[in-house]
């Protein structure tokens, strides 16, 4: 884990990402701030429509078509502010500085297009100075790296001729292609059943630990946190509620909402009959509650007037590196959660 006095490979602050309708902004991300330091895996979480992944493909000007996107605060990689950054000057930063993993590899691969051509694109485009034997070897030793069986052969293939598990190794293989300081993983093992979903896993711990490229995880599985982040940001709508270590959040959660999530995860250390649900759902964008935008689920509120009078700020907790935006977060873990 990557000392906490080091420059971040990113740093993101008070990043806001929405779009103007004719009731006003719809502000889908709202004043998110977090770091990734060199050689560390941080965990997103957050229930959907949170806002982790549009954070992220914000930062790297992945927006969706459509709105008229709005997106203000600063993203620095390496010191350079990616939001101000255009053209030419972004793709070259992306797939080689930063690089990004989707939920679904089949959808990302061209089926026209063998496996060879594809991750060698990725290089060619980067590095344009190799030549074609070069990229080869280096294409080898991407599938190598991410655990494909005779790369040789495999390497002629087409995607219809990989399995699931197979293609997210090759669009991992794509993401590392040219060593890049941070990647970035979108839900990467959702669609994988739970044998290649631990093998997927182990390829990006040892490609990570080989190359010390930092990882952004988003994910709204606490067990993937679990097995491979360092540190963990929790998101309920559109905002950073509780970031910390990954044994500081499991063992000492400081945020109602981060309860919630870790009771609606089945134990195998305790045998329920039923897991217990948040209740209610996470508000739109366009009709956020006032004051904490979780009080209207949250069984600490009890109808106090500092949840909906006043937006808690994220703050430290009893541990410095432990932030909670939460008025009342030292009862968290003194109130019984309503079963």
């Amino acid at each position: 884990m990557a000392a906490a006095t080091e420059t971040p490979t990113l740093a993101v602050r008070d990043l806001h990402v929405g779009f103007p309708t004719r009731r006003g902004l719809f502000a889908a991300v709202d004043g998110v701030s977090f770091d990734v330091r060199p050689g560390e895996t941080l965990g997103v979480v957050g229930e959907s429509g949170s806002g982790k992944s549009l954070s992220m493909l914000a930062v790297l000007g992945l927006l969706p078509p459509g709105p008229a996107w709005i997106t203000s605060g600063q993203a620095l990689l390496n010191g350079r502010d990616l939001l101000r950054m255009q053209g030419e000057d972004l793709r070259r930063v992306r797939g080689g500085q930063v690089a990004m993993i989707f939920q679904n590899p089949t959808s990302s691969l061209n089926p026209v297009f063998s496996i060879g051509d594809q991750v060698g694109e990725a290089i060619r485009v980067h590095q344009t100075g190799l030549n074609r034997a070069a990229v080869r070897e280096r294409v080898l030793r991407l599938l190598e790296l991410v655990g494909i069986p005779e790369p040789r052969r495999r390497i002629e293939q087409y995607p219809h001729e990989f399995s699931g598990g197979m293609a997210q190794r090759v669009m991992i293989a794509m993401a590392l292609a040219n060593s890049p300081s941070l990647l970035i993983a979108d839900e990467p093992t959702t669609a994988l059943d739970v044998t290649i979903q631990a093998q997927i896993l182990e390829v990006l711990r040892n490609a990570l630990q080989e190359l010390r490229t930092s990882l952004v995880l988003i994910t709204h599985n606490l067990s993937l946190v679990a097995e491979l982040a360092d540190r963990v940001v929790v998101m309920y709508a559109g905002s950073v509620v509780e970031t910390a270590t990954v044994s500081e959040l499991f063992h000492h959660p400081r945020h109602p909402y981060t309860v919630g999530l870790m009771r609606s995860v089945p134990s195998l250390e305790q045998q329920t009959e039923r897991l217990v649900q948040i209740p209610g759902q996470q508000p739109s964008p366009a009709s956020r509650p006032s004051g904490c935008p979780f009080h209207p689920r949250c069984y600490l509120f009890q109808q106090r007037q500092p949840c909906v009078e006043q937006t808690p700020p994220l703050d430290a907790t009893d541990q410095p590196a432990h932030l909670a935006a939460c008025h009342f977060w030292p009862e968290v873990e003194t109130t019984a959660v309503p079963a």
